[in-house]
């Protein structure tokens, strides 16, 4: 199987595998008739995005007779958790949770969601230290951890 690049995914492919991922599996003109209930895109736009995402390992395309038929080659819950990862990646691990939180609160979320974030935070709150060491600037080998001056 070819390499995917999920990290290179633009928010307009986004939009474009949100349809594939809900649909299964898609022919063209079916993608394209939903694409452009939401976005005001041309036919050759959608077109290249296709093209865009089958370069990049991300949608294969059979053909059904004359038309061509666009499935995933990612789980949707695959590439969502590879994105937010890397995204935070780049964040201040001091400052994940309090990200987190934000999240949490503009996020709509599910009965089912919420008891299982409980269930997560009661397991990680066994053994959560009291306090998450920043890790923006490289150690300094002459300090000790207690003396580490972050500005976070």
């Amino acid at each position: 199987m070819m390499d995917t690049k999920i990290d290179e995914i633009t928010p307009s492919e986004w939009d474009l595998m949100r349809i594939v991922w809900t649909k299964g599996s898609v022919q063209t003109g079916e993608l394209i008739t939903l694409l452009q209930r939401k976005r005001d895109w041309s036919d050759s736009t959608i077109k290249t995005l296709l093209g865009r995402l089958v370069k990049k390992g991300l949608l294969a395309t059979t053909k059904d007779g004359r038309k061509f038929v666009y499935h995933a080659t990612v789980e949707e819950t695959t590439a969502m958790d590879e994105t937010v990862s890397e995204l935070f990646n780049h964040l201040c691990a001091m400052k994940k949770g309090t990200t987190l939180a934000h999240l949490l609160a503009q996020t709509p979320l599910t009965k089912s969601d919420i008891a299982q974030l409980q269930t997560i935070l009661a397991a990680k709150a066994q053994d959560a230290p009291a306090t998450v060491p920043c890790d923006c600037l490289p150690p300094d080998p002459a300090e000790t951890e207690a003396d580490a001056d972050c500005q976070c």
